[in-house]
Formats: structure tokens, sequence, C-alpha cells
């Protein structure tokens, strides 16, 4: 298969609109102390939590493309959905403000956190984000057969004021509603271009990409990339919610609409979507002790704050492939920070009783 070049994805992305407000590119940084202390792989930071929009996250970066998309329709609002404390609620409803749309969110109680503003759900309310809270089943991310009837609620509803609203599915990744092409994967094929342009560029000879994956669009779109210029680079997803077989489907389905959305033409099968189900445990945003001591020896080790329902748990799985060999010594990993800090402050009671008494 033919290698394509990074100026080729480039070419084929600018033909889609976007609206340019977040910090790219992100920082990469070698996590020095932590490869030592951990005496396997080389462990590198892609650090797009920094993008600038909130706290930052990988949100962002799609937002680029699906706010456009919103002011191309004429709408003047965004409706979407997701957890309690969902970043990419937080970020959806930022941008929106921001360009002049009123953010309506449907948010489900996916894990046992009380209905106090505080971490995302106090900067949503910041912003005068409409809020709508409503039951789910624990531990798992709200999909859209799910969602289907709040949403299609409160659009209506809006209609009926005579509003135009931007219907869009979590994490902006599947195609769906107001949304029909996958914009969220394409900011994550670019994503992966800009990463392995920063890894050349320090001559890093970039063997994996580790991250957190919850609802497609990131993983697809870095899937893809790794598809497209750089076949060594194997691409792990951690699931934070999902059985591995039932998220791969996902990530292959969103990867294959990008292929096509975008003429590449290239052979993306289920073994090019690498999802890890081990790390799940009791569920999604459930706190556990390895999350929690992945959190504490990043940030004592590399200054560096994870959060406990994404980064943290994709982290302590990296820690673990590390510490059972799965990586070989040579290897470069580079891990994607995808932001959610703010979710660290309602899980406070749940962090402190798990690293008490002692520290390390």
């Amino acid at each position: 298969m033919k290698t394509l070049k990074i100026e080729d994805i480039r070419q084929k992305i600018s033909c889609f609109p976007r609206k340019s407000f977040i910090q790219r590119p992100t920082p990469l940084s070698k996590l020095a102390v932590l490869s030592a202390e951990l005496a396997g792989p080389e462990i590198f930071i892609k650090r797009d939590d920094l993008t600038g929009i909130g706290f930052g996250g990988n949100k962002s970066r799609k937002l680029e493309f699906i706010i456009a998309d919103a002011l191309a329709q004429a709408a003047d609002s965004l409706v979407t959905w997701g957890s309690l404390q969902s970043n990419w609620c937080l970020q959806a409803a930022a941008a929106a403000r921001r360009f002049g749309m009123k953010p309506l969110l449907v948010l489900f109680k996916t894990y046992d956190l009380p209905e106090e503003y505080d971490g995302n759900l106090l900067l949503d309310r910041i912003l005068g984000a409409e809020i709508r809270i409503k039951e789910a089943r624990r531990g798992k991310v709200v999909r859209l057969e799910d969602a289907f009837g709040a949403i299609e609620e409160a659009a209506s509803e809006l209609r009926a004021e005579g509003g135009r609203p931007y219907l869009v599915s979590v994490g902006g990744s599947m195609p769906g509603g107001s949304m029909t092409k996958p914009l969220g994967a394409i900011s994550y094929l670019e994503a992966f271009a800009e990463t392995l342009e920063q890894c050349r560029e320090r001559k890093i000879g970039m063997t994996h990409i580790l991250l957190a994956t919850g609802s497609g669009a990131t993983q697809a779109g870095l899937t893809l990339g790794a598809k497209a210029l750089a076949e060594n680079v194997k691409v792990l997803g951690i699931s934070v919610s999902e059985e591995k077989e039932a998220f791969a489907r996902d990530v292959l389905a969103i990867g294959r609409a990008l292929n096509e959305l975008l003429g590449l033409g290239l052979p993306l099968t289920r073994e090019d979507c690498l999802v890890f189900d081990e790390y799940l445990k009791d569920g999604y945003g459930v706190v556990n002790r390895e999350v929690a001591e992945a959190i504490r020896l990043v940030f004592s080790r590399e200054g560096i704050i994870l959060d406990p329902v994404y980064t943290g748990k994709a982290m302590a799985a990296l820690i673990d492939m590390v510490r059972k060999g799965h990586f070989k010594k040579e290897d470069k990993v580079v891990f994607f920070h995808t932001g959610g800090t703010p979710a660290l402050f309602p899980n406070r009671r749940a962090l402190v009783e798990l690293l008490s008494p002692h520290y390390s």
C-alpha cells in the first residue's frame, strides 16, 4: 500500500470549512522521569489538554469543524448530550457561546455523583447553558438510542419557539442528527499528521499512540492517520466504557466513513482498530485505586494533571502494560492527553480515600 504524504492529507482536510479558535500545534513532550522510573519504552505526551478553550481537550479540535457546519446551517442553538460531568458538553457549550449559539445540554447520570454545581457542571452553569438532567444506566456512555427521545424533545421545543437547533452526537463522533459527516474524526486525522511531523522534526521514531477512547472519533481519526501516513505506528485505544468488540465496531465505522469522505481508498479493517477493555473495572466514570495512583504518579513525577474518567484510566493502562512487557525497550510511545481535568473535583472524595493513608 502506498503511503500518503502529510501535504496530501492537509490538502484534503482544507476542503472542509472550519472556525479556528484553538492553539495548534499542541506540545509534544518527553516524560523523562516517568520513563526512567518505569524502565520500559520512552514515553512522550501530546498535550491536547492545552487546546485553549475552557480547560482544553480533544473535543475542541472537533468543534472547529462542527461549529463551522452549524453556522453554515444557520443554527442559533447547539443541542447535544453526555454524562453529568461531560468534557464534551462543556467544550461544546463554550464553543457555541463563542459563536453566538445557545447551548442546550442533556446530561445523563451515568455514575453516582451528586447533581451539585462542581467541575464541568459548574462551568456549564457559568456559561448559561440550558441543562436537563436525566437518569441512565450506570457505568456506560449514553448512546444515541438511549438519548434520542430526550434530544428530539429538546430540539422540538426549540423549533416550536422559532429556533434553529443543530443536533450533534456525544463527543461529536458518529454522523447523525444535523452532522451528516464524520467531522470530529477529520480533526484527529489532522492531529496524527501534526504529531508525526513533530516526531520527525525531533527524530523520535514513534511506534505507538495510546489514548483513552470513549465515543470513537478521536481513535478513528488517529487510526486512519496511521494507516495513511505511518502504517508501522499502532494506535491503542483504552476503552473507558464499552467492551472492545462493540467499541472497535464504532471506531471502524467512523474511520471508514472518514476514509470514504476524503476518498483515501485505504483498506481499513477491524484489525486496525485496537481497543483494550481490560481496564474497564467497574465501568465508566468509576474511580479505582489504579486510576488514582496513576494520577498521583504522573502529577508527582512530571507535574502534569490527568483526569479520573479518561486520561487517568488510560495512564493506568499504560503503566500496567509497560510493567507487563507489552512494549519493547526501544519503542517510543506517545500518550494523548485528551483533557477533562475539571472532573477531578467532583471525584475528590473517592480520590482522597483511595490515596490515603500513605504517599510514595
